[in-house]
């Protein structure tokens, strides 16, 4: 089964066929079924097995903007085909004449938004065009090949589909990356209250992130699960939780609020987290094993690209926590996550601020920020190797902010 969408411009449709589309942006229900008619009268499809079964609805009112000719009004209408067996999917012929039987300069062009069994799930390719044969009078099918397809390029397309993702997802990465913030440190009372003050031990330190990266994994695995199979997802109070779940991060890098329970509230924010993966893959509408190896490939890129960062960001963190400018490192990193997660959360909750936009652009000083961590790094032990070793945590006093 795979899903046509034809997008008319409403002028032609209505001189082709007659219908009459109001204006105003909306298609009245009788006014639907008569174009869904009308698009079933003009759409074909066939191949070795026989021809397909052609449904058309979700009739709609748009406008569409095109290259070279601007933005025009159009109806938009959704044919589900199936094929008479697995087999034919990937070989038919189209036969579609939808205005153009009327208006004869009209040009149809066909383009693949997704196959996913050849691994291309956000790559738009052009398939051809439809157009009037001015010798014959009439307007030939296009034979549409899409090659070999397996389920090894689907899963293959969906892992690097998660992969970008949260490659892609500043506020996922930066959500992490501030949780890693606090990792060798620990948390002691100083005058009845908790500081981030002494050093954890290397071991200790990976032990902690680790069941932190594991629960947020877990977290995010059942939601994303959830909402690819139809767990209705409310995306802006979702958009906006993920925004606080920055802030909570930034607030505990400075100052301690749940020292020793990282894993617990990573595992709790990894399911809102989820839910906002998860409408990249509902809206591929998948079903069966396609959907199986769907969420296995796309969760273990997610899961690539986590373990890359905490593997190039922790060694250089545990580093530098022994030297005295990791507090105010720490400090000015988790304020300027913080005023980021405050812009995404202004923006998500309807009220934009240019802190949203720049927030937006931090992803591209990733490396750069991962970069200077390494030399800061690679400069504490050039000393240590020579004699100069940074006091001892239990000598110094780690900045905190007042």
């Amino acid at each position: 089964m795979t899903n046509h969408r034809s997008i008319l411009p409403t002028a032609d449709l209505v001189t082709a066929s007659g219908i009459d589309v109001p204006d105003g942006g909306t298609v009245p229900a009788a006014t639907a079924e008569d174009i869904a008619a009308y698009v079933e009268d003009h759409l074909g499809v066939s191949s070795g097995g026989g021809e397909w079964t052609v449904e058309v609805g979700d009739v709609g009112a748009a406008e569409v903007e095109q290259w070279g000719t601007g933005a025009f009004d159009a109806v938009t209408a959704t044919a589900t085909l199936t094929p008479p067996s697995a087999e034919d999917l990937r070989t038919f012929t189209l036969e579609y004449d939808a205005v153009l039987h009327q208006v004869v300069t009209a040009d149809v062009f066909v383009v693949l938004r997704s196959d996913w069994a050849a691994g291309e799930v956000e790559t738009a390719r052009s398939l051809g065009a439809i157009t009037l044969d001015t010798v014959s009078g009439t307007v030939p099918p296009l034979l549409v090949d899409l090659e070999d397809g397996s389920a090894w390029r689907g899963f293959a397309g969906m892992f690097a589909l998660g992969t970008s993702h949260i490659a892609e997802g500043t506020d996922h990465q930066l959500f992490l990356l501030t949780l890693l913030l606090p990792a060798p440190l620990l948390a002691v009372p100083v005058a009845g209250r908790r500081r981030w003050r002494e050093v954890a031990p290397a071991g200790r330190a990976v032990r902690r992130i680790t069941a932190t990266t594991i629960a947020f994994t877990i977290g995010h695995s059942l939601t994303l699960a959830l909402g690819a199979i139809g767990l209705p997802v409310p995306q802006q109070p979702v958009e906006a939780l993920i925004a606080v779940s920055i802030l909570i991060a930034a607030v505990h890098a400075v100052r301690p609020l749940f020292p020793g329970r990282e894993p617990v509230v990573a595992g709790a924010f990894g399911l809102v987290h989820g839910m906002a993966f998860s409408t990249t893959l509902s809206a591929l509408n998948l079903t069966g094993g396609q959907l199986a190896l769907s969420l296995l490939g796309f969760n273990l890129g997610i899961e690539a690209v986590q373990l890359a960062i905490v593997l190039l960001v922790l060694p250089p963190l545990v580093v530098l926590a022994r030297t005295a400018v990791y507090g105010p490192l720490r400090v000015a990193a988790a304020l300027l996550t913080a005023l980021a997660a405050v812009g995404w959360l202004l923006d998500r909750v309807g009220l934009p601020t240019p802190l949203g936009a720049a927030a937006d652009s931090l992803g591209a000083l990733s490396p750069w920020i991962a970069a200077a961590l390494w030399v800061a790094a690679a400069c504490v032990l050039v000393r240590s190797s020579t004699g100069a070793r940074p006091r001892d945590a239990r000598e110094r006093d780690l900045v905190d902010a007042p």
